[in-house]
């Protein structure tokens, strides 16, 4: 049925335009949350792990934002699912672009692990 097949791709395109950082308050309001929430696990069984992961879990929602969105439109349109490998790659360069942009929120201090926000306003006091 062709609106089973649309509604299912018009779903899937917005999950993937939520998690992809097209616009900025979907990237300050899901993906970074997302992967500081993720990395925050991580840092509290092994503190070092929290850049990497931060990184690590940014990117991947944001490639799986990209996969979403496309293959989410694709079905609306087509029956066709092929997702090209020059495709795949496009996303992923856009991806890391936007993760040099994380990575220099950590490095400036801006974006740390959630132990250390509370350690900073402690010391203040």
């Amino acid at each position: 049925m062709a609106w089973k097949r649309k509604m299912a791709g018009g779903t899937m395109a917005v999950v993937g335009f939520m998690l992809s950082p097209l616009s900025w308050w979907n990237d300050l309001f899901v993906n970074v949350p997302l992967a500081l929430v993720f990395a925050w696990l991580l840092a509290l069984f092994y503190k070092p792990a929290f850049q990497p992961a931060l990184i690590i879990s940014y990117w991947l929602t944001n490639v799986a934002g990209f996969v979403l969105m496309h293959k989410g439109a694709q079905t609306m349109v087509t029956e066709k699912s092929s997702y090209s490998r020059r495709e795949l790659l496009r996303d992923v360069g856009i991806s890391l672009l936007y993760t040099g942009v994380i990575l220099l929120l950590v490095k400036l201090g801006i974006l740390q692990p959630i132990t250390a926000y509370f350690k900073s306003a402690h010391g203040r006091q």
